[in-house]
């Protein structure tokens, strides 16, 4: 098994040796100052023991060499020498030593430097934490003042809205009050007006022939149904000024309980009792609006009052215009209700005959852009055999063995190769989308043209019958009673 950090190559990576029981072969690969003196000795095999010293110290004098003049021990003692030269030299001790005292200096230096650190950490963190908990109170408070603003606003056009919508349910029971049975209608408007009702879509628009009919309706009998619609318009008037009332109080209701909210937030301090964990609510987002839309919200809602407030103005200036205008001559309504339908009539049929050019214009570019289509899908077909060349011989070139997996130039280009073929792909499929989806529009826009067609020769149609039925005009004797 490795040591952690090491590499197998590192010399210390062998199995453990115990330090008291060294082998007897050197443990130290630095050259010694007594090893570069003393020639190589043979070491025995045999372990270091007490008695050996004793042993060789109590033997007699013999008549050879082996002692000096003096009487001191052999030079060379070949099995104590094996054992004291397998110990550690005192270069390895000191050395040993310093390494030590160094590792603890640095481990000193280490835990100084993250004690200085942590308590800096501490520090910054306290101060970050403080400011943003004031942070957060001095948004909360800005928060409480822009709800009281906007509470301000809304009370005030609720309080505007009340009054406008008291004072338009007495205009319309004035209308009520003012619509009786009422005898003589002017059947050939009253016919006209159910007719044009038969227009479809777009062309069903409350235009100057309408007017004019409904004025002439009110003219000729009465203002019946003048006032009548006005009592109906009067109430849908009132049906919106309910729900933006609604809205308003809604909105003012809600602006009171966040109030409540944000201020008992505001209070919250460190040594409150109602604080506590709440593990993971930071992760919960359920808020609905961003500042930027909830402004938006309550000021929709007070230009939504006051787009209410005007219309009930103008109906309310309408209803009393009617009630003091209730006749006028009936010839000049007439002739200007003939000219509206002419200019109608010529309008229809001028829109009727542009719509036509232009659904032509919409059928030569259909025809255009299926073409678009073909050659686009064509090109895309072509592609598919470069990129899989490409593909092919990159799929080829990984089988090259060792070395020769080389990313030369060829290697280079065909990638390159692939990646431009691949965003030529895309391209002309991202085109050809397009073009599909052009052809969506175009073939929309040619039923939208053709539905459109289709209702204004609906429109000339109605019109025209209705001028045919105002080919005849009573009498002024007639209309003045006279038989």
């Amino acid at each position: 098994m490795e040591f952690l950090g090491t590499t197998q190559l590192a010399s210390y990576c062998g199995p453990r040796k115990s330090c008291l029981f060294p082998d007897l072969v050197a443990t130290t690969t630095t050259k010694d100052t007594y090893q570069s003196c003393c020639p190589p000795v043979s070491r025995s095999l045999t372990s270091w023991r007490p008695g050996l010293l004793r042993n060789v110290v109590s033997l007699p004098p013999s008549p050879d060499k082996s002692f000096s003049s003096s009487g001191r021990l052999p030079t060379i003692l070949p099995e104590l020498r094996s054992s004291l030269h397998a110990r550690y030299s005192s270069r390895d001790w000191h050395h040993a030593n310093m390494v030590q005292l160094k590792g603890s200096e640095t481990s000193r230096h280490c835990a100084g430097r993250m004690n200085a650190d942590s308590s800096r950490l501490m520090q910054d963190k306290d101060q970050l934490t403080h400011q943003m908990q004031e942070d957060s109170k001095r948004n909360l408070k800005e928060r409480i003042s822009h709800i009281d603003f906007w509470r301000s606003e809304i009370f005030y056009e609720l309080e505007q809205l009340l009054k406008e919508t008291q004072a338009l349910e007495t205009a319309k029971k004035r209308l009520e009050c003012a619509v009786d049975e009422m005898q003589g209608p002017l059947k050939v408007a009253l016919e006209c007006l159910y007719n044009r009702e038969n227009r479809k879509g777009i062309d069903l628009v409350h235009d100057d022939v309408e007017k004019n009919l409904m004025k002439e309706v009110d003219v000729f009998k009465d203002c019946q149904e003048l006032l009548t619609k006005l009592a109906q318009n009067i109430g849908q008037q009132l049906c919106i000024n309910r729900d933006a009332q609604h809205a308003l109080e809604q909105d003012l209701s809600d602006k009171t309980s966040a109030h409540v909210i944000d201020e008992k937030c505001y209070d919250l301090r460190n040594t409150s009792d109602s604080i506590a964990f709440y593990h993971g609510i930071e992760k919960i987002d359920g808020t609905v609006s961003v500042p930027a839309t909830w402004a938006k919200f309550s000021q929709d809602n007070i230009r939504n009052s006051q787009h209410a407030r005007a219309n009930s103005v103008k109906l309310r200036e309408d209803a009393e215009a009617a009630l003091e205008n209730t006749s006028e001559e009936m010839w000049n309504q007439f002739i200007s209700t003939n000219l509206a339908f002419n200019k109608r009539m010529a309008e229809v049929a001028d829109m009727k005959n542009k719509l036509q050019a232009q659904l032509a214009k919409i059928l030569q570019e259909i025809f255009q852009t299926e073409d678009t289509i073909m050659l686009l899908e064509r090109c895309i077909k072509a592609k598919e055999y470069p990129l899989k060349v490409a593909q092919t011989r990159l799929e080829g070139r990984t089988k090259r063995p060792n070395v020769e997996l080389c990313r030369d130039a060829p290697q280079y280009q065909l990638v390159t190769e692939v990646y431009t073929i691949d965003d030529t792909l895309q391209s002309l499929k991202q085109r050809l989308q397009e073009a599909h989806d052009t052809l969506q529009m175009l073939v929309l826009n040619k039923s939208k043209l053709e539905h459109d067609i289709a209702v204004k020769t609906n429109s000339f149609f109605i019109d025209k019958k209705c001028m045919d039925m105002r080919k005849v005009f009573p009498s002024t004797p007639r209309l003045v009673g006279y038989t």
